[in-house]
This record gives structure tokens, C-alpha cells and sequence, in this order.
């Protein structure tokens, strides 16, 4: 997407590019998008002054509270050699949030995944987790690709249910007997580090178990779902250290059937008081 040229508005911007606006304004898919590929990498303070609340509160470690906080941080991000580049994949809306799961060129390749929430039709608060991208995979996947059309919307509510299901079961209660009640035998697995199949997700929480690697969920902060796919926002373990794990799961005939995440490891120091979640 290109950057505004010569006064045109957002919304304008998006129309030409040939990205859906309704009318009686943007949505918040496009105004996430909008904020990532125009106000972050780009560079572009309209976007954020016209998008974005005064009183934004941000959760990413690194960029301090509140719009001018934001607007610090592009200006630190314009430093960057190689320019940051920003891709997104996937994006579902639940409600007030909105969800994006991309790849980034932000110090080296990344996938992040963020969460933004809508209040008045402005991006009033931001979560994400950021990971270095890993090319050579367990699982002979990328962290990016698989499947990407929304379906089934009227099954929402009911997919949201079955992921918190087995991330209460599984993976805060550690019943690991329990998988085959929730996740397809062919499950696709995008986790860098994870076999593929549901197989290879047990033997990947057995092989932690016997080298005595510390791993478990201990709370889980947000669920949100569109159709098939559903997202977690989870807080735990992860080799002794406190990680958050963002999930995106999708459901196919009510079972699991595919999975991405993005870990960071939670950092000691913030550049604000909201911390991760």
C-alpha cells in the first residue's frame, strides 16, 4: 500500500488500492491495516493522529503509552536499516478486537501477531507478540502459510468454546490423554519447533517432559474468534521462563485441524506500567 500523496485521506488511499471501505466508514480490518503498513512502516503520523485514540494504551514492551507514545516510536522506527516492512496474513475481528497475524521485516524477518481493540471507532489499545521467523521447520511448514479464507461464521461461538476447551484441558491441565478429543489426526502444525500431525504435538509435550523442560499455560487473557479460525492469549512457562504464547487456531468439522503461534519471552523491563496482557 502505498503512502497518502498529497492530502488524500485513508479512506481514499484504500479505495484506489482496491481494499473494501463500507460506507459509512472504514473497518476496523482496514484501519488495522492501515496503522501497520501506513503508520508503522511507513511512517505516516495522519494515519495515527486521524486512527488512533489520544489515550491509547500500549502492551508492547518496547513503545511507550498513549498516541504520543506511538508516534515516538515511528519516529525510532524510521531509523531502521533496512526499512520496516510489514505484511499481514490473516485477520479476523471478534467484537471490539481485531487480530492480525503477519510477517515483518523489524530488525531481521519476524511473524507477529497483534491485537488491537476498537472504542469509537479508534484503535484505543494494542497487544502483540513478535518471534524471529524460523525457515527450517520441524514440520517442513512456514509460520505463515496454510490456510486463509474465514468460514463457517455462524459456528463462531462453538469453535471458541472447543479452543478453550483444550487449552484448559491440555495445556493449563496438563491432561495430555485428552488431544485426540480436540484436535484432528492430521492436524497442521506451523509451530517452527513442532512436528506435524497431532502425533507430533504429543511427541513434541513428551519430549519437554523428559528433558526436564519447565512448560505449561497459566492463564489465558483472550479468546477471540471469526468463523473458523480462533485466537488465544495466553500467559505461562516456557523452558523457566515467563512467555506469552499467542495462538490462531482453526476448526474444521469440530475439531482442530491447524495451528500457527507466535512465543516471546516476557521481558523484565517496559517502556510503560500495562505490562503484556
Amino acid at each position: 500500500m502505498s503512502k497518502l500523496i498529497n492530502g488524500l485521506t485513508l479512506a481514499t488511499t484504500l479505495s484506489l488500492t482496491g481494499v473494501a471501505v463500507a460506507a459509512e466508514g472504514l473497518s476496523q480490518k482496514d484501519l488495522a491495516r492501515g496503522l501497520l503498513e501506513q503508520g508503522l512502516a511507513q511512517g505516516d503520523r495522519g494515519v495515527i493522529m486521524d486512527h488512533v485514540a489520544e489515550g491509547y494504551i500500549q502492551h508492547n514492551p518496547q513503545a511507550a503509552d498513549r498516541r504520543q507514545g506511538l508516534l515516538d516510536f515511528v519516529d525510532f522506527i524510521q531509523t531502521m536499516e533496512p526499512p520496516m516492512k510489514v505484511t499481514p496474513v490473516r485477520m479476523i475481528t471478534d467484537g471490539a478486537y481485531t487480530v492480525v497475524h503477519q510477517e515483518s521485516e523489524f530488525f531481521g524477518p519476524k511473524v507477529i501477531i497483534d491485537v488491537f481493540r476498537f472504542e469509537d471507532g479508534k484503535i484505543a489499545e494494542h497487544w502483540d507478540s513478535i518471534q524471529d521467523r524460523v525457515t527450517e521447520t520441524a514440520n517442513g511448514r512456514t509460520m505463515t502459510d496454510g490456510a486463509t479464507e474465514i468460514a463457517d461464521l455462524d459456528k463462531t461461538e462453538a469453535n471458541k468454546a472447543l479452543v478453550q476447551a483444550l487449552v484448559a484441558d491440555v495445556l493449563i491441565g496438563g491432561n495430555i490423554e485428552k488431544i485426540d478429543t480436540y484436535i484432528r489426526p492430521d492436524y497442521r502444525q506451523h509451530s517452527p519447533y513442532v512436528a506435524d500431525t497431532r502425533d507430533g504435538l504429543k511427541q513434541f509435550i513428551a519430549y519437554l517432559a523428559d528433558n526436564n523442560i519447565a512448560f505449561g499455560y497459566e492463564k489465558v487473557h483472550l479468546t477471540l474468534g471469526e468463523g473458523n479460525f480462533v485466537f488465544t492469549q495466553s500467559e505461562g512457562i516456557y523452558d523457566g521462563a515467563a512467555t506469552a504464547f499467542y495462538d490462531l487456531w482453526r476448526v474444521e468439522d469440530g475439531k482442530i485441524a491447524e495451528h500457527w503461534d507466535v512465543v516471546q519471552t516476557i521481558p523484565e523491563e517496559f517502556a510503560h506500567d500495562n505490562g503484556m496482557f
